[in-house]
């Protein structure tokens, strides 16, 4: 079997992209190239190989400018609209706990509706977690940089039996194998 090399800058751009990497392994390569390691892991992943390959890093985008605007602030009710710029915050919380019981949470339905949802009021959000629950209730998909949680979630779904203990030495036996 392979044994997974160092992080270091003697690493092609293939080799980097055949195995997997903790996010402070490639920060720390970036710091040993000079490479920004800002961004996500995944372009952070694309910047090094490129740098490790003698190629132009690929051209980073900034980070869209989310307005701060004006936060709500306690007390709020059902016809309080929601302004642009508002953030799940503990306010809010406090509200949908109030009005839709204990287990209640911003999931991504609910995040995307307060992130997108300027001028509708509370009322209207609460009306949103209800309409979404069956949604909710669904497996969502991962998104590729949670590969961790995509494998833990496969992993119990081949194992249903199987204990976090288990799960754990699978992953790590996972993650020390090439990709191809």
């Amino acid at each position: 079997m392979e044994t997974r090399p160092e992080p270091t800058p003697a690493l092609t751009g293939a080799e980097l992209l055949r195995w997997y990497w903790t996010l402070t392994e490639l920060t720390a390569l970036a710091g040993a190239l000079g490479v920004p390691a800002a961004g996500g892991k995944a372009a952070l992943t694309a910047r090094l190989a490129a740098t490790l390959d003698g190629r132009p890093a690929p051209h980073r985008e900034p980070p869209a400018r989310r307005r701060a605007g004006r936060q709500l602030t306690a007390p709020v009710d059902g016809r309080t609209v929601i302004p642009e710029g508002q953030r799940c915050s503990q306010v809010l919380r406090e509200f949908f706990v109030r009005e839709t019981g204990p287990g209640f949470h911003f999931d991504a339905f609910m995040r995307a509706y307060v992130a997108q949802g300027a001028g509708r009021t509370l009322a209207e959000a609460v009306a949103h977690w209800h309409a979404t629950r069956q949604d909710a209730a669904q497996p969502q998909d991962i998104g590729a940089q949670f590969e961790f949680n995509r494998f833990l979630r496969t992993w119990h779904t081949r194992h249903p039996d199987g204990t976090r203990t288990e799960a754990l030495t699978a992953w790590h036996e996972h993650r020390a194998r090439p990709r191809d």
